[in-house]
């Protein structure tokens, strides 16, 4: 455990003290001690420093009131992504999942899906779905006729993930969870999605790990990113952004981008370790 001490800038001027969780540095020593190869690796470690950037980039936001305070970070380039998805894979798990994956999700979206006032197959939007388990989870376990689009820059994530739904790389076709469902993958930019999906679209829009991502090269670019998935949102819709970071931090965050809307957090896990959380932006009654 590493224990960064900060002052905090409130009105009681106390210290904050961050325990910054780093199992997953050690999961990637497991992985080379086992002789598993350099993309379990990379792929590992890459997943602990985004947990530990979320929180440091945080903390600095919190303390200095500063605008992306790991701007120009690789973590906002496509073409990292591009590289990591382009690995060979290990084993017969043809997904990848930054925090966690559909399983640990599936209890707050099938409630809120249940709940949703809107005509069947319901309309859900994952932006930034990288290789996630997100998108086929809902796909091919969800009771409920959805119709899913996942949307990422990266041409290789999206190849990869078409190829899987088709039963490419040596993998079974997916089969829905209800007939009427629907899947579908398109490479776009999570920043302007106008090319892909039209205003109040979409019934639930799902972030995991993106704002997240986005903020490393600067918040406007976070704020764009919440303004259009605002836009494609429904009327009676939510947006929920799923992160690592403290609602400290990303609440005033989403307050400030989506006035006129209701924001609230639900705490998740922990997940290997680590406490996450769902930011739900929904319309105000």
């Amino acid at each position: 455990m590493v224990v960064i001490r900060l002052f905090a800038l409130s009105h009681k001027a106390e210290f904050a003290t961050f325990l910054l969780d780093l199992r997953l540095l050690r999961e990637c020593g497991r992985h080379f001690a086992e002789g598993r190869p350099c993309r379990d690796l990379q792929m590992a470690a890459l997943r602990a420093t985004l947990h530990v950037a979320t929180l440091a980039a945080g903390a600095r936001r919190a303390l200095l009131g500063r605008e992306g305070s790991l701007a120009g970070n690789c973590l906002a380039h496509r073409r990292l992504w591009d590289k990591l998805h382009s690995g060979p894979r290990v084993g017969s798990v043809p997904t990848f999942d930054w925090f966690f994956g559909y399983e640990e999700a599936q209890g707050l979206l099938l409630p809120l899906l249940q709940e949703a006032r809107a005509a069947y197959p319901l309309r859900v939007l994952d932006v930034g779905c990288g290789t996630s388990s997100l998108c086929t989870g809902l796909y091919t376990k969800c009771p409920i006729p959805v119709d899913v689009l996942g949307v990422d820059f990266s041409p290789v994530a999206v190849a990869h993930m078409n190829s899987l739904l088709e039963g490419g790389q040596d993998q079974i076709p997916l089969y829905p969870g209800h007939p009427a469902s629907r899947l579908q993958f398109i490479q776009a930019d999570a920043q302007d999605l106008e090319p892909v999906a039209p205003s109040g679209s979409f019934q639930l829009v799902l972030d995991k790990g993106t704002w997240d991502a986005v903020a490393r090269g600067g918040l406007p670019g976070a704020y764009q990113l919440l303004s259009e998935c605002l836009r494609v949102l429904s009327p009676q819709g939510t947006l929920i952004q799923f992160s690592d970071e403290d609602p400290d931090v990303r609440l005033p965050c989403l307050e400030q981008g989506s006035q006129g809307w209701t924001v609230t957090v639900q705490e998740l896990g922990p997940f290997r370790g680590i406490p996450y959380f769902a930011y739900l932006v929904q319309v105000s009654h």
